[in-house]
């Protein structure tokens, strides 16, 4: 296959769906416990809901939907952080355009900017880095966040800001590492997990091999897919597959893009940059044991937090709210309380709502037909 239409081929889906169902059949699971896979990543979510796989799967094989997003797992306190920033009179406060509406205690970015701060939304940090250039007498603030996607885009960028001698270019660091997040899953108890659907892009850059303690520590198999329809549904059949065979596997369905040693450029820069081994607080599952990164010393002049001191902000969650249970596959979205109602697209209470990789915004676009709201 060549074209991404190809991947998306009704016919060929069909086929595969069949086969699937045959063999499923073969399953130890049932319609009452059926095999639960966990995505965790923001575009496959999306693309379960867009093109209804889920609906297509056997009654004995679910789609849980994982903290894949990184902007949904935003804690209200950094978020608050961020607006104290954006608040200086002095201040470019650049960030990507999912995390504007992303609420925090105080307000969201958006509200921020209504309110008269100087924030804007740009599609590459590189753009950040141009905008301090361009202006001299300002300080521009680049609000960094994603898994190892875009970390090394942002590390690039700090690079150049480095070898140019910007001095007034800085980053709010809010990257976070999958990895720990998986382990930290599977550490919980009673989790349901029974398999795992990876990220395409995270692989990209970490490779395959930074998954086989999730076959060798917790039996469970792996497999990192595409985005498109049929990447995903042949991913779910090698699931299946491992299965059926009692195996635990780390298996590579999209090998068009994923290298097994990943991307060893990116990873340097990454590694140039950052340290990986700070612990970070994830949005509705607490603080997750060296998830977190900040600055190596050589970049350290760049730390927006360390040159705007904004105070500590330590914020819970409503407890009305069940982000963590979703944001886990311990609960579908439209069965928190809020969904629909207090929390929807125009008026996200929660994050999950906010990312048009959230699985509550997924599920809002996609299946609100079949929730009563």
């Amino acid at each position: 296959m060549r074209f991404v239409d190809e991947y998306r081929a009704p016919e060929q889906v069909m086929q595969l769906i069949e086969h699937l169902r045959e063999r499923a059949a073969l399953l130890p699971y049932t319609a009452e416990r059926p095999l639960r896979i966990m995505e965790v990543c923001g575009g496959h979510t999306h693309a379960i809901f867009k093109f209804g796989l889920d609906q297509l799967l056997p009654e004995n094989v679910e789609f849980i939907h994982g903290p894949g997003c990184p902007v949904c797992v935003l804690p209200m306190g950094r978020i608050d952080s961020c607006v104290e920033i954006a608040s200086h009179p002095e201040v470019i406060f650049c960030t990507f355009g999912d995390a504007m509406r992303v609420p925090g205690k105080q307000g969201s970015l958006l509200q921020a900017k209504a309110r008269g701060a100087d924030v804007r939304i740009v599609y590459s940090p590189m753009d950040a880095l141009k905008l301090a250039q361009d202006n001299p007498t300002r300080k521009v603030v680049f609000f960094g966040l994603g898994f190892e996607t875009t970390m090394p885009t942002t590390a690039i960028t700090l690079q150049q800001a480095k070898q140019r001698d910007v001095r007034n270019f800085y980053f709010f660091c809010q990257h976070i590492t999958l990895i720990p997040t998986l382990r930290s899953l599977l550490e919980q108890p009673d989790n349901g997990i029974d398999a795992f659907l990876a990220p395409g892009h995270v692989s990209m850059v970490i490779g395959t091999e930074a998954y086989q303690f999730i076959a060798a520590d917790f039996n469970r198999p792996l497999v990192v897919a595409g985005f498109e329809p049929l990447d995903l549904l042949q991913g779910v059949v090698m699931l299946v597959e491992q299965k059926i065979a009692a195996l635990s596997q780390v298996e590579n369905q999209y090998r068009r893009v994923v290298p097994d040693a990943g991307n060893m450029l990116a990873q340097q820069a990454i590694a140039d940059v950052f340290c990986v081994n700070g612990d970070s607080e994830w949005r509705g599952l607490g603080v997750i044991e060296s998830s977190g990164v900040h600055l190596t010393p050589e970049y350290q002049r760049f730390d927006a937090e360390a040159h705007f001191r904004p105070a500590p902000q330590q914020v819970y969650d409503d407890p009305r709210a069940r982000c963590g249970e979703v944001l886990t596959g311990r609960c579908k979205p439209h069965q928190c309380p809020l969904f629909g109602k207090t929390c929807n697209p125009e008026t996200a209470f929660g994050a999950l709502m906010v990312s048009s990789e959230g699985a509550c915004a997924a599920w809002y676009q996609y299946r609100q037909q079949e929730c009563e709201v």
